[in-house]
């Protein structure tokens, strides 16, 4: 079965069309600026990269161009839409409506719609593009594949905050996680990197990159996870704050006569590293600038790489000791100052870094010395093949 894979953002919209037999990419692809002006980067396996500038008023309109694109003669991959067995969309937030993965039906779109004020940002785009595609393609099997529902095993001493409970009752005010289809996938490559048993298993997934999350995942299951409500909590990431004392929000706001909105946009879009260093949230421009002598840009790694050595420790407790750590997604991949930044302080857990392994990019390997009492990986993530899996098992 071939899969299309779609990942819609407010004004952009990501795809993969996916062998669910052989489970390599057809194709995979981009468009950008929609509402704008529109921009198509299209890419089929074994090809050369297609650009293409073209009006996308909406996302039905961006969805039409990758249409077109997958059954194009000269570059497409496929020859009719026919072929295309079923769509897979990532939702963002589920709420606790999702504890799996579902066929979007009238009733499951309705229940996503309820979840916009938990993901303003996020879920708006997500029923666009279900809805784009469903006009487009309305006998085609869809369906919705969520960045919360891997977490809905967490326990309530896990998710609830300490808050009024009314809050809860009313509101679901709680911790729901994100990245939960990456921390899923790398779990379970984890577990067969190291031989481990999945019902006797605890492993830690630190999804690094311009978004961060660290996942306890025990025996396949995740019991707690560093992101919250929403995405703002947990780890100092590229642009967010990640957590800090509530009453700097009011603090600020007093301070600076700034708004509830300007405080939150300051917290979401202007902290994180990018705020600390006052330079960039892309850690290479960080490198560079700390090897200028750059002490912001120092601080601001060294606060990044703290944090998640913090967090590792928090779940080491939380499981009561951890058989595999694995660094995953832009930064774990790739970035090999953060990722032995943050081994130099797991010497408690019994491990040793093998320099020359740390120094790879973008390659599932082993970076901890075989005599460690704790191996720890790099794993590659692919959200994509995750959602083409969940959505073939559902068809």
């Amino acid at each position: 079965m071939k899969v299309l894979v779609i990942n819609c953002g407010s004004s952009s919209l990501k795809y993969q069309l996916i062998d669910s037999e052989t489970e390599k990419a057809l194709a995979i692809g981009l468009c950008e600026r929609i509402g704008i002006d529109g921009r198509l980067v299209h890419t089929p396996a074994g090809g050369e990269k297609v650009v293409k500038e073209a009006a996308m008023d909406t996302h039905e309109a961006a969805i039409k161009l990758v249409l077109e694109a997958l059954t194009n003669k000269d570059h497409g991959v496929i020859s009719s839409l026919e072929e295309i067995g079923a769509v897979g969309h990532r939702v963002v937030h589920g709420g606790e409506k999702f504890a799996s993965s579902t066929m979007i039906t009238d009733e499951v779109l309705n229940a996503i719609e309820e979840c916009c004020d938990l993901a303003p940002l996020h879920n708006p785009a997500n029923l666009i593009g279900i809805r784009a595609c469903k006009a487009l393609m309305p006998n085609v099997p869809m369906v919705g594949v969520f960045d919360t529902a891997f977490h809905q095993t967490m326990p309530e001493k896990a998710y609830l905050y300490g808050l009024p409970s009314e809050y809860y009752d009313k509101y679901r005010i709680r911790k729901y996680g994100f990245h939960g289809t990456s921390h899923s996938f790398v779990a379970k490559r984890t577990m067969e990197l190291c031989n481990l048993d999945p019902n006797n298993s605890k492993i830690i997934v630190c999804h690094l990159g311009n978004g961060a999350s660290i996942t306890a995942v025990k025996n396949g299951k995740s019991i707690d996870t560093s992101m919250g409500l929403t995405p703002l909590e947990g780890l100092t990431m590229g642009t967010r704050s990640g957590d800090i004392d509530p009453a700097i929000i009011e603090f600020i706001m007093k301070k600076e006569n700034k708004s509830i909105d300007e405080a939150i946009e300051i917290l979401n879009k202007k902290s994180g590293v990018y705020g600390v260093s006052g330079i960039s949230s892309d850690f290479r421009d960080l490198e560079a600038a700390t090897a200028d002598g750059d002490e912001k840009a120092r601080t601001a790694t060294d606060l990044f790489v703290y944090r998640a050595a913090k967090y590792i420790g928090s779940y080491v407790t939380a499981m009561n000791g951890v058989d595999a750590i694995a660094f995953t997604a832009g930064l774990g991949e790739n970035d090999k100052n953060v990722r032995g930044g943050i081994m130099s302080y797991l010497g408690y857990l019994g491990v040793e870094m093998v320099v020359e392994n740390n120094n790879t990019r973008g390659k599932e390997i082993k970076l901890s010395t075989d005599d460690s009492k704790v191996q720890v990986w790099v794993v590659p993530t692919n959200e994509e093949l995750a959602i083409a899996r969940e959505t073939v098992a559902l068809i």
